[in-house]
This record gives structure tokens, sequence and C-alpha cells, in this order.
């Protein structure tokens, strides 16, 4: 019943935006390094399609589907972001497999600062320090930190009450990330804490940049 998400704080599904925005660029990580998917198997066509597609969906319908939300009625847009919240984002992952987004959150864990943050807001930022991890391309870090931002999503580590002793935690959370068994070796090649760290503070930076661009 899609009105008893419309009936929830508009938070929350902007948490699940976050979450299920890792799904594409953790399912295109797995693919390239071949590493097994949380359902054991190796990643397929199907599912990197349907990552693609979970993707897709939030960036046209995502801040169509908030706005909804923040007034509590169900709307086409928001229909279709909760197919992709749970749907798309939970085949995708699945089947697609998690890499260094879900890593990063799990990192962030180990510093109590962002202890009262959503688990989908805290992926949002793994987000984006993944997508630098990977030297992806400036315009899909700024498309990327542009829906967070759009939807009410921390693109900078002070959004996520990260605001003393910053490189400090960071290596912290990088050490963390880094553990044995985190799905951040699912990403190609090998990933070290060093390059973690630095992910984690540039992608702050971006955060930082674009904020001052936008508002």
């Amino acid at each position: 019943d899609t009105q008893v998400v419309a009936g929830a704080p508009a938070r929350l599904l902007a948490a699940g935006i976050g979450d299920a925005l890792a799904t594409w660029f953790e399912a295109r990580a797995c693919s390239r390094s071949g590493a097994t998917t949380m359902a054991g198997g190796k990643c397929t066509q199907a599912a990197l399609a349907l990552a693609e597609l979970c993707y897709n969906t939030l960036l046209e319908q995502g801040e169509k589907a908030m706005l909804a939300a923040e007034q509590h009625v169900v709307t086409p847009a928001l229909e279709r972001i909760i197919e992709a919240n749970t749907y798309l984002s939970g085949v995708g992952f699945e089947s697609g497999g998690l890499a260094a987004a879900h890593a990063i959150h799990n990192g962030l864990t180990a510093i109590p600062d962002a202890h009262h943050y959503y688990h989908g807001e805290k992926v949002a930022f793994g987000t984006l320090t993944q997508l630098v991890l990977e030297n992806a391309p400036s315009e899909e870090i700024e498309t990327v930190a542009a829906l967070c931002h759009s939807v009410g999503l921390p693109i900078t580590l002070a959004q996520l009450d990260i605001k003393e002793d910053v490189q400090t935690k960071m290596r912290l959370v990088a050490q963390a990330a880094c553990a044995k068994g985190e799905t951040i070796h699912n990403m190609p090649g090998d990933v070290s804490p060093d390059q973690v760290y630095a992910a984690l503070l540039v992608a702050d930076q971006y955060g930082q940049r674009f904020l001052q661009e936008w508002e």
C-alpha cells in the first residue's frame, strides 16, 4: 500500500533513495571485478539492467517523489520511487553485489558523530566517495551529488555532523571500511585505507564546492 509510505516522514523516503543510489554503482563495480554477489553467484546482465534502471528512476523521479512525500500524497513519481527503493534496489544489490559505498557506510560506524543518521543517508555519502575512489568523470559525480542535494541527502561530512578532528576520524573510517571481509574488496583492484582516506576527503571537498555553487 503506497499510502503507507506516503504517510511516513519524508526523510525515510530520502534515506531509501540514498540506499538505492548505491545499487547501480556497486553492481557496476562488481561486474567489472568479477566479484561474487550477495546471492553467491556472479553479476548477470539482468541484474545490471535492473540496477541501472534503479539509478535512472531515481534521477528522473526522485525529486518529484520527495515533493509528494512531504505532502503525504501518492503520485506516479512516488510509486516509481517506491518500486526503485524496494524491488529494483533489492534485486539489484542481491544479484549485482555490494562494493565501496556500503563498506564506507560501515566504516562511518567506527565514529560516533554520524550514529544518529539513517543507513541510506550515510550510504549516499559512501556512493560519492566510491565515485571518487574510481576516478569517475566529474560530470557523474556532480549528477549524483545534485540528486542527493535535491532530496535532502548529505554530500559533505559536516552534513553528517563530522566537523571536528576530521582527518583523524577519516583515518578510522577508512581503516574500518577496508577490514577483512568488507565489500570494498569487491572493487576492481586492491583498495587500501590510504586510498579510501583520500577519497573521503576529496568527496567532502566536492560536496562543499557544489553547495557553494548551488546555495
